[in-house]
């Protein structure tokens, strides 16, 4: 049985505030009680569980966002912000 998707914004509204080039700034808090996508005054906020270790709370979030896409992680390209809380990701058109 699959698991019912969360409540998260819907992808058009994820993809109109990314820019031409489909670059999507997302401010991350890690660590958080549970995990969430909101927009709050037209920036994304994601909120992850896993600590910011080895890339692993970059890598939740790619997957967050993917999920709420509805697209494959792989297709979801972090282009700046490895080690920051401001990252710059790089999502698909819509299909």
């Amino acid at each position: 049985m699959a698991r019912p998707k969360p409540d998260y914004p819907s992808a058009g509204a994820l993809r109109a505030l990314a820019d031409s080039d489909g670059r999507l700034a997302v401010r991350v808090t890690p660590g958080a009680r549970s995990e969430s996508i909101e927009i709050a005054d037209g920036k994304v906020l994601v909120k992850v569980r896993t600590k910011p270790e080895d890339g692993k709370a970059t890598s939740a979030v790619r997957d967050l966002l993917a999920q709420a896409l509805d697209v494959a992680p792989s297709q979801v390209e972090m282009l700046r912000g490895a080690t920051s809380r401001e990252k710059l990701f790089r999502i698909p058109p819509e299909a």
